[in-house]
């Protein structure tokens, strides 16, 4: 079999882009393949592999900022060597200048930044922000094929660089259907239990970093909570799960408001999807998303989710469901309202919930993984046909409990 390399960041099981990569790496080790890593880490299981080589990069300062031009040439040098033996290179977005498959979870130039905090940090994720852009631009148009993760970014694509339809594929991001599943009430009690929280309140969850860009529209959820709280029959709770930059400035404005008690931080938690379990809603009012993994995850607990309607897992929602979108990330008052018509009726949409958190089990990382090997493989023979890619039909088809 030829060698493939994939670079990639991280190869870990934490992340929408990681782990999407890290079931790639898992799937073309278990095929038999030789497969190459450039990466700053990857999670033991994956190096514990005889046919797997991490070719790891520095990360200096511990900055991705900084570590990205040292990936990208490091990459480089290895996407030489693996292409002279006919092998298969991965990369994603701007992160490899290389033209052959590029794996895009995220395009950059739609995430402009709107950040908070000291001059020089706003200077630094400008820059960030166009040398991101300028990056995928490059190797975006370089790419024999594109494997994105939806309709939304494919759909943006050809938009932003007017690249033919037919180098574009969609491959939707699995699940692990072993640790995202509908918890049974006492397992779900137990949780609460053992976490502090009331068994009588409604849980609703935010999954995602707290960074002085705000992409995540955590100050949109955190308005429209405070509005909420301020009325006598809201009874739920918020429970915060990620970090970043502002998480201690977001603390103090949590405590300064007197929601201490409502709103609860808990940084990044590797027993998160047991957190998640217990919870008994989701929020992200992203500004941009790509697609959004953590949503589909909460889906897949059988957790009825809100999250911006331009995200590209929106497409994946059923009529029925369709009142979870978010028009505007920026209306916390039109939140506020999307929150509390759904206290009042919690129930309402078990079934169609149900039927979508089914659905979405169904569809694992080794189908991920499987479905864009078969497109490598196309792309290879030269026969490369994205419209045989199977994964979408079923699951892009509104579903109707």
């Amino acid at each position: 079999m030829k060698p493939v390399l994939i670079v990639s960041g991280d190869f870990v099981k934490t992340g929408g882009m990681d782990r999407a990569n890290h079931a790639l790496a898992t799937y073309l080790a278990n095929q038999g393949r030789e497969v190459h890593l450039v990466a700053y880490r990857a999670s033991d299981d994956l190096l514990e592999r005889p046919n797997v080589v991490l070719h790891r990069s520095p990360k200096p300062l511990g900055s991705y900022m900084l570590g990205q031009p040292v990936l990208e040439q490091i990459g480089r040098r290895w996407a030489k060597t693996i292409s002279g033996r006919g092998g298969d290179v991965v990369v994603n977005g701007g992160n490899c200048i290389w033209g052959d498959v590029n794996w895009l979870h995220h395009l950059n130039v739609l995430d402009k930044p709107e950040v908070a905090g000291s001059l020089l940090r706003r200077i630094k994720r400008r820059v960030n922000y166009h040398y991101a852009a300028w990056t995928d631009r490059l190797a975006l148009r370089k790419a024999r094929l594109v494997v994105t993760t939806c309709e939304r970014n494919k759909r943006d694509l050809i938009r932003w660089l007017s690249l033919p339809p037919e180098r574009i594929a969609v491959v939707y991001m699995g699940t692990d259907p072993t640790l995202f599943y509908p918890a049974r009430s006492e397992a779900r009690a137990a949780t609460r239990t053992a976490q502090g929280w009331p068994l009588d309140r409604p849980l609703v969850a935010f999954v995602g970093a707290l960074g002085e860009d705000r992409r995540k529209g955590f100050d949109t959820l955190f308005s429209a909570w405070k509005q909420l709280c301020g009325e006598s029959s809201w009874d739920a709770n918020l429970i915060v799960v990620g970090r970043g930059g502002e998480q201690a400035a977001w603390e103090a404005r949590t405590a300064e408001a007197g929601l201490s008690s409502r709103i609860q931080f808990l940084g990044f938690r590797r027993d998160f999807p047991e957190l998640l379990r217990a919870c008994d809603a989701h929020v992200l009012p992203s500004r941009y998303e790509g697609y959004s993994l953590a949503t589909q995850e909460a889906l897949c607990c059988g957790l009825p989710a809100f999250v911006t309607e331009s995200a590209g897992i929106a497409e994946r929602y059923p009529e029925a469901l369709r009142h979870m979108l978010i028009p505007d990330p920026n209306d916390a008052g039109d939140l506020a309202n999307r929150l509390r018509d759904w206290r009042a009726a919690m129930t309402r949409d078990a079934a169609a919930v149900a039927y979508l958190s089914e659905e979405l089990r169904s569809w694992t990382w080794e189908h991920t993984a499987e479905q864009f090997a078969t497109l490598m493989a196309g792309k290879r023979e030269g026969c490369l046909d994205p419209s045989a890619v199977t994964n979408g039909d079923r699951l892009r088809t509104p579903a109707t409990p």
